[in-house]
């Protein structure tokens, strides 16, 4: 089969840890979703160079990175190609107080950074406190929330490119950061990324991740999620539409519109995929009955049929 034979050549290579038909369910925030086809897992920079000259052989071939999940849905048929993971030197963050950089990899975790950040009197930071993902996928989605976003503070990304092996420094001007979205192209990963904060007090740095992590217990719910579902159109709050539209509690299976957020959609233990993303049809059909506004998908939808560019999410 290709997929063995892919497997085999990522081992011979020494490019990583490889899984075949691994599930995808323990890789997003969701927990639901098919098996990934051939999953690696990478530790540092030189096995990614071996994965990119192992891939140019297989062109054609879907290539998916997953940073941590809060942002990705794969559909229960699965994802039929090269699902890459980072882990090992990719967590690493490092913390330069005096300068008031940090330095992240591209796997690290936004809550982790704002921690250390906040603890060494690095501020302006904390709102990644809030956001339960990735470095890598932070740069990739211009990630933000509470007033401030990843284009802020970010300086630069090192990145590289699966489809040539090509790594390169960018500033974050070259990196095309706009809503929810960046230049970035899907066979790119990001190793990792510097940012700039400010030197504060670290009692004020905690002080103000206690209210941002208060406020979210307080407005958004638990569980099996993956933050907001939708984009926010110009000038307006999807939520808030959502809402006026009566449709919190909303349910297809074992996934349900939040009744605290109505961005939020809530899977319990046991639900699809596919029940997630026909709430998301149902909400989008009713919203444009009710309002003529066609929401669209915040998140990364892989593997499903009848999706469109526009709705696979940024």
């Amino acid at each position: 089969m290709r997929f063995d034979a892919l497997a085999a050549e990522i081992e011979q290579a020494g490019a990583g840890r490889v899984e075949r038909d691994a599930p995808s369910a323990p890789l997003t925030t969701y927990r639901c979703g098919g098996p990934v086809a051939v999953l690696v897992r990478v530790d540092r920079e030189a096995q990614l160079d071996r994965l990119a000259g192992v891939l140019a052989a297989h062109r054609g071939l879907p290539v998916l990175v997953v940073g941590r999940g809060s942002n990705l849905l794969i559909a229960d048929a699965g994802f039929r190609g090269a699902a890459v993971v980072l882990e090992g030197e990719f967590e690493e963050i490092t913390v330069d107080e005096r300068a008031a950089r940090v330095v992240a990899g591209g796997s690290g975790a936004l809550p982790v950074l704002a921690r250390r950040s906040a603890a060494a009197g690095v501020g302006g930071l904390e709102f990644y406190v809030g956001i339960p993902g990735s470095v890598g996928g932070a740069v990739r989605m211009n990630a933000g929330g509470h007033g401030a976003q990843t284009k802020d503070v970010l300086v630069s990304a090192r990145v590289l490119d699966l489809g040539d092996g090509l790594a390169r420094d960018l500033p974050v001007g070259d990196l095309g950061l706009a809503y929810r979205s960046s230049s970035l192209g899907s066979e790119t990963v990001v190793l990792r990324a510097e940012f700039a904060g400010h030197i504060d007090a670290p009692a004020e740095c905690e002080r103000r991740i206690d209210e941002i992590v208060r406020w979210r217990r307080e407005h958004q719910p638990g569980g099996q999620n993956a933050g907001s579902v939708f984009t926010n159109p110009p000038g307006d709050a999807a939520g808030r539409i959502i809402d006026e539209c009566g449709l919190k509690g909303l349910r297809v299976g074992g996934v349900a519109v939040s009744e605290k957020h109505a961005n939020f959609f809530v899977a319990e233990p046991g639900a699809r995929a596919d029940d997630v993303r026909a709430l998301i049809e149902l909400v989008q059909a009713r919203v444009v009955a009710a309002t003529g506004v066609r929401l669209v998908p915040e998140l990364h939808l892989i593997g499903f049929t009848g999706i469109t560019e526009e709705e696979v999410g940024a």
